[in-house]
Formats: structure tokens, sequence, C-alpha cells
């Protein structure tokens, strides 16, 4: 049966969906931003951006049961591929043991024109 699934150290979602859904063992995130618990930006600095995503990723799975090294896939959207190896360098510094399966795809924009955007898939 599919669950709601919410932390409130991460940001409300700013649509009609929500944070995670929980199904069976699994948890799927929808796409974090780098937005504080206020909804405000943190940064436009790229390493900044993929930190506080992480972070409200990082937030939602504990809080539901998980953690990070349950994270079985995840799927990064940049809206500039240049800034692959700055958000490389954040990403491995959270997942660099685990190494989850991964997609890494450039868009054309973001929510809020942020730089990067992250969904992952997580066991319980």
């Amino acid at each position: 049966m599919k669950k709601f699934l919410k932390s409130a150290k991460s940001p409300e979602p700013i649509g009609p969906y929500s944070q995670a859904v929980g199904f069976e063992k699994l948890i799927f995130t929808s796409g974090q931003i780098a937005l504080d618990t206020s909804g405000s930006i943190v940064s436009d600095d790229i390493f900044k951006q993929t930190e506080k995503v992480i972070e409200n990723l990082k937030n939602i799975l504990e809080d539901n049961g998980s953690s990070l090294e349950k994270v079985i896939k995840t799927t990064v959207f940049l809206k500039d591929m240049q800034d692959f190896a700055s958000m490389n360098e954040v990403y491995n510094k959270y997942f660099g043991k685990s190494m989850p399966a991964r997609s890494t795809v450039e868009v054309s924009r973001l929510p809020k024109d942020v730089k990067v955007e992250i969904e992952v898939i997580a066991y319980n």
C-alpha cells in the first residue's frame, strides 16, 4: 500500500505532490532543489546547492526509516552540464561509498531557476 512520506526538516513541496512516497520496502522521493524549510533558495553556488539538495534528501529518508546508504538509484538534473564536476565532487562526499546507480541529464530549466535537482529511490 502506498504511503505519503515527509520530513519537517526539508522544504514543503512547491506543487501538488509529496516529498516522497513509500511502497512496500521502497521510498521514492520527489526531486529536491536547494530550498531551506522557509522555501528560500540557499545560494547560487552549485556546491552549496548540491549539498542542500542532498541534505534535504537525507532528512526525508532518515525521518522515514531509511538513509543515504540505502539509496539504490539517483537521477540528477543539471541546468548546465558544465557544473557536472562541481556537483559530482559534492555528490561523491555523500554517495562515494554506497555508489547507487545514477543518471545525470542536462535540462533547459529547473523550478525556481536552481542549478540542480536530485531524486532518489531507496529501501528501508
